[in-house]
């Protein structure tokens, strides 16, 4: 079991997601980083899809009331445990008592903790993951306060040894701020005009972003089409407004929308999204759906080198 003894502005329970339920209205939802909650559980030893926490907007303490290998990672922070600096992406134990203090982000936006065995609250739907709007899943479908303790799942069989970390080179990476897409749904109203400003214009991240989506601002793409009959839409569509700013959709977008959808984000491209603060830019480099793909197993192949490498060290 963990305790929260500071809790940060945002802090909820997620795992990879709602599978099977966009029919009945609810979206994914899940970790904004996926890519990186994979990886701190192949670093403890959990299966990828465990809950694990979700932090963001400061500082915090965590307590550990039961003995525990743990492992942080997503956005960078100075952290201590038990008042020594510890470093992200690497397999950490704690002992009764001990205390983990995010004390500050230094870049990205979301941090993740994974813990041997996984967060233990109730599954609504396939998940564990909180989904605030509806106020369900995580703990009663809320943030995490402080005061608030978490039960662990039962330890895993094999966990890596201490001070496990994966080589850099299979780590989540975010110095890039090129972002790969591919044609959406809508591109061919827009013609090459809307596609070529997509495409070269450097985009700013508004303050208008959350878990739903991230509201860009750069070179509005104009087009007379208003809104469309409400279609089926997906994380990662780079939806036009009225305004001609793009928006783009995150792990808690809605699952039907009547903007055009010009272009989506590969999913193996959509932490790069995710970790961008407001007023940091990127910039969109079309790719096509082969190429968005292959680099979706490229991903999957690094954390299946991971897992191996961390079993091999248990």
């Amino acid at each position: 079991m963990i305790s929260i003894t500071k809790a940060p502005p945002y802090l909820t329970v997620q795992d990879q997601g709602r599978p099977g339920s966009r029919a009945s209205g609810v979206p994914r939802g899940g970790a904004m980083d996926r890519f990186a909650l994979r990886t701190l559980n192949a670093i403890v030893g959990n299966p990828f899809g465990a809950a694990g926490l979700e932090w963001a907007l400061g500082g915090g303490v965590t307590r550990f009331d039961s003995a525990c290998a743990f492992a942080f990672g997503g956005a960078m922070v100075a952290a201590t445990l038990a008042e020594n600096v510890v470093h992200p992406f690497t397999t950490l134990y704690a002992h009764v008592g001990d205390e983990l203090k995010i004390e500050r982000f230094t870049s990205g936006r979301f941090l993740y903790l994974a813990f041997s065995g996984g967060i233990e609250v109730p599954e609504v739907l396939r998940s564990r993951s909180t989904y605030l709007p509806a106020h369900f899943g995580g703990l009663g479908g809320r943030m995490i306060a402080r005061g608030n303790t978490l039960p662990l799942g039962a330890y895993p069989p094999a966990v890596p040894r201490n001070g496990f970390t994966p080589p850099s080179e299979l780590l989540p990476r975010y110095e890039t701020s090129v972002v790969r897409v591919t044609r959406g749904t809508h591109a061919g109203l827009f013609g090459d005009g809307g596609w070529t400003a997509l495409t070269e214009t450097e985009f700013t991240v508004g303050m208008a972003s959350d878990r739903t989506g991230y509201k860009l601002t750069g070179q509005a793409l104009s087009h007379a089409f208003g809104d469309l009959p409400s279609d089926p839409s997906c994380e990662g569509a780079i939806q036009i407004p009225s305004d001609g700013n793009p928006i783009v959709l995150m792990a808690d977008a809605p699952t039907v929308g009547g903007y055009p959808k010009i272009a989506v984000v590969s999913e193996a491209d959509l932490p790069l999204v995710a970790q961008l603060n407001p007023g940091e830019r990127l910039t969109f480099t079309p790719v096509s759906i082969d190429e968005s793909q292959h680099a979706l197993r490229q991903r999957t192949s690094d954390l299946n080198l991971i897992r191996s490498a961390g079993a091999a060290s248990a």
